[in-house]
């Protein structure tokens, strides 16, 4: 019962052995999965920051762009300037013409708007796209903040069930060895037990023997007596006067009667025993005079 309960606790330690490197492999290759998402999600955040450092530029030279205009614009206005002061000098006296510096005015007014228009246009594109970036890398980082996270926990219990496991693994090593040492007892008692059997037996051949040795000297002992008896019997009845040879049949009579009824059976039983268990039973009998 001990062997078999020790062999049900094995057996179940290795089940339980079993469906833990299971569960390790499982939450293994999960961690694998969600590192090759986190892998993925860096990849993303840096096409992002890519994506990011190309809009600046981008913004840096509409902003260098906006400069050049400018400068070209009052470059132009200066020349225009200074046409308009050379025709006033020279038409003094002429008809009044039209107002260049309103016309000039107007021109200036009229780029400095078409400039603040693309600027504020430029500006809303980028803060839109910024804007856009910022919530992708907001949600990229929750996210990859939440698979860190999720990550620490599958390491916590993947730790876990390694501590679990190597426990399982010390105490199925404990149980093998006890039941190591059990069957090494068991096998030491054992061999003391048949070697107790084989010297019983030995000892009941022995005392078998003498026995049958004591029976023939009895046997023996008994014939002599028998025939002392006859003899005095003989003796006495010829002393009596009575017929020599109708005493010694008589005598020869009760001999033969006595060695017929003096006879014994002897019933031996020979059981093979292995590991506790009878395997054989054999009966024998054996007649013997007494």
């Amino acid at each position: 019962m001990e062997n078999a309960k020790l062999v049900l606790q094995i057996d179940n330690a290795k089940l339980a052995a079993d469906d833990f490197r299971l569960k390790y492999e499982n939450e293994l290759l999960l961690r694998q999965s969600v590192e090759s998402d986190i892998n993925g999600l860096l990849r993303v955040l840096d096409d992002l920051t890519l994506t990011k450092s190309d809009l600046e530029s981008q913004i840096e030279n509409v902003n260098e762009e906006i400069v050049f205009l400018k400068k070209n614009h009052e470059e132009e206005v200066d020349r225009l300037h200074k046409q308009v002061g050379g025709s006033v000098n020279v038409e003094v006296d002429a008809a009044p013409g039209a107002d260049l510096s309103s016309i000039m005015e107007n021109m200036r007014r009229q780029y400095e708007e078409m400039a603040e228009k693309n600027r504020q246009e430029a500006k809303e594109r980028f803060e839109k796209q910024i804007e856009a970036l910022n919530q992708e890398v907001a949600i990229n980082v929750e996210q990859l903040q939440e698979q860190r996270r999720e990550v620490t926990d599958r390491r916590q219990i993947c730790q876990s069930l390694e501590l679990e496991l190597q426990t399982n693994l010390n105490m199925k090593k404990s149980l093998e060895d006890t039941l190591a040492e059990t069957e090494a007892r068991y096998s030491f008692q054992l061999a003391q037990i048949q070697e107790t059997i084989a010297r019983l037996e030995n000892q009941l051949r022995q005392l078998r023997a003498d026995m049958e040795a004591q029976n023939a000297e009895y046997s023996i002992l008994l014939d002599i007596k028998t025939r002392l008896e006859l003899e005095i019997a003989t003796y006495r009845r010829l002393l009596e006067g009575e017929d020599v040879g109708f005493v010694q049949e008589e005598a020869l009579t009760n001999e033969l009667e006595k060695e017929s009824s003096k006879i014994k059976k002897i019933k031996t039983i020979v059981e093979e025993v292995i590991d506790g268990k009878v395997v054989s039973s054999e009966v024998k009998e054996i007649e013997e005079k007494m």
